[in-house]
């Protein structure tokens, strides 16, 4: 791809916008080690959907995108670790409501775009849905949700004379965007997907269509385009916690395929982080199946409360936070029963306490949030 042109700067009157090239055209692969790297990383999501085959992934994917939630809101400044998404708004400090609930805003939106594919196509009508919900009652609420904009907007810098860089005008938006849906669903360009939704990526970040929450709609839509072309059955990969990891270098790449046309260490680092994202995934998997083997060996021992324990686990997988009035609805059994499981709960070391509190005591399923808090 070393004949990649990412586009030009244009003269706005103090400031200079970028205005990036088209991206639904014939591209040409020409580097070795692009080839290798994609040709690992598609090993390894292969690896990773096979659980979707063979494992109840829809028990364990509420963590999943927990974990992608809290994450991708982090590189915006948002901190909401992932034990919290699953309080309730009240249990929440009130100084950290806002990012607790912008972090609920991104799981909604994240589930309600998967439902979504079941209907529409990968495009700009799917993504103004998406940023609708993701921008709804929160922070930037007033910044045009679902809406692309219609002023213009600069990344980094206090103002916009010094910025890092500085988006096309507005008006041009619609025509890039149309282009990126094209890009997008062209089944007759050979392109493969992985490399196709790099390049959406980085084509959607350069375009920044919002005047809010692009990054975190970006990121989500590199989940959407896998489940969308079928590379995976549930979205249960996610590259955010590679993006944070790696913060300097992601927006470095990203800013090098501008500035040097250099498209390809772009897509390098994307490729890297699927694989490493992907191989992470099937660890987390096997783990998983590991700790529910070892559960319900303990749980064996409780006799004719052995049912009733394995039902409150099973529902902690999805959700790892409970009170009693939880157990006594998972259960149906009474208080003095409900009691009497929870301590045997915590003296098997499954659950722990973690409220401090004397009245309205919460328990986390400690060994499953590890997998996903390490």
């Amino acid at each position: 791809m070393r004949k990649f042109k990412s586009g030009h700067y244009i003269k706005q009157g103090s400031y200079k916008s970028f205005e990036p090239a088209f991206i639904n055209k014939q591209w040409e692969i020409d580097d070795m080690t692009l080839l290798q790297l994609l040709s690992k990383a598609d090993r390894f999501l292969g690896r990773l959907d096979m659980y979707s085959s063979y494992v109840d992934i829809d028990q364990y994917i509420r963590m999943h995108i927990a974990k992608e939630a809290t994450t991708s809101s982090k590189i915006e400044g948002t901190r909401t670790n992932i034990q919290e998404v699953f309080l309730n708004r009240e249990e929440i400090n009130a100084e950290k409501r806002d990012d607790w609930e912008e972090v609920q805003n991104y799981i909604d939106a994240m589930n309600s775009a998967v439902q979504e594919l079941h209907k529409l196509p990968f495009s700009s009508r799917l993504i103004k849905q998406t940023h609708e919900i993701l921008m709804q009652g929160v922070r930037g609420m007033h910044k045009q949700p679902g809406t692309f904009r219609t002023s213009q907007n600069w990344i980094g810098g206090a103002s916009i004379n010094d910025a890092t860089f500085i988006p096309p005008v507005h008006h041009n938006i619609s025509a890039l965007m149309s282009d990126l849906e094209q890009f997008a669903n062209d089944e007759l360009n050979p392109l493969p997907d992985l490399l196709k939704i790099g390049i959406i990526h980085y084509q959607f970040e350069t375009i920044h269509p919002f005047l809010d929450g692009n990054g975190r709609v970006g990121r989500l839509m590199i989940t959407l385009y896998l489940v969308n072309k079928k590379i995976l059955k549930r979205p249960i990969l996610y590259l955010s916690d590679f993006f944070e990891r790696n913060r300097t270098l992601y927006y470095d790449n990203l800013m090098r395929a501008r500035t040097h046309d250099d498209i390809n260490q772009w897509l390098k680092f994307f490729l890297t982080g699927i694989i490493e994202i992907a191989e992470k995934g099937v660890e987390t998997f096997d783990k998983i199946l590991q700790l529910k083997s070892d559960i319900e060996q303990k749980l064996s021992g409780l006799g004719v409360r052995t049912a009733d324990a394995l039902k409150i686990v099973q529902y902690m997988y999805q959700r790892p936070i409970v009170d009693a009035s939880v157990v006594l609805e998972i259960t149906g059994k009474s208080k003095a029963t409900v009691y009497k499981l929870i301590d045997e709960l915590e003296q098997l070391d499954i659950i722990k306490e973690i409220s401090g509190s004397k009245r309205n005591k919460l328990y986390l399923f400690h060994e499953y949030m590890a997998l996903f808090s390490s």
